[in-house]
């Protein structure tokens, strides 16, 4: 039986309303998940962060992308976009190449190695998915990501 948020986080107190009960509910969940995936990228020698510029850099493959492209498409903020491909580039993963006609126009390109990481991480990750939400149906699961896009519609 799972524990609910208010014995897990050791609040004796009930929650002021059903709405501070899910905002907290998402937070925590998230921030386990996070550390979950922290623990998971770690011996591949990237952060959640880098994996996900690799995906989006992935799915982009011959064209490339803008740093603000990469930065716009990443599923948490990065302050410094700038600096996180700075360190990838110098890891190999990514390459970045400045137009010939508009110098301060750069494309930033996955590389031969950080496809390799993704290739490496492909079944890692996917059996870490399936563990931490394997429990839930189809239904339950469809039914979850409604619900957390409907809470994010409203976000923005």
């Amino acid at each position: 039986m799972a524990k609910e948020l208010r014995d897990e986080i050791q609040q004796p107190k009930p929650f002021r309303s059903t709405y501070e009960e899910a905002m907290l509910n998402i937070v925590r969940t998230a921030s386990i998940l996070g550390d979950d995936g922290s623990q998971l990228f770690k011996p591949f020698g990237i952060t959640a962060a880098q994996y996900n510029v690799l995906r989006i850099l992935k799915g982009s493959e011959a064209e490339g992308l803008c740093r603000n492209a990469v930065r716009d498409r990443m599923l948490t903020r990065m302050p410094d976009m700038t600096r996180m491909l700075d360190r990838m580039e110098d890891a190999g993963l990514v390459e970045r190449v400045r137009d010939s006609e508009d110098r301060r126009h750069v494309t930033t390109h996955i590389t031969a190695a950080g496809k390799k990481v993704l290739k490496d991480l492909e079944g890692v990750v996917a059996e870490r998915q399936k563990k931490l939400l394997g429990h839930m149906t189809e239904k339950e699961l469809k039914a979850l990501t409604e619900l957390l896009t409907k809470a994010r519609d409203r976000a923005r």
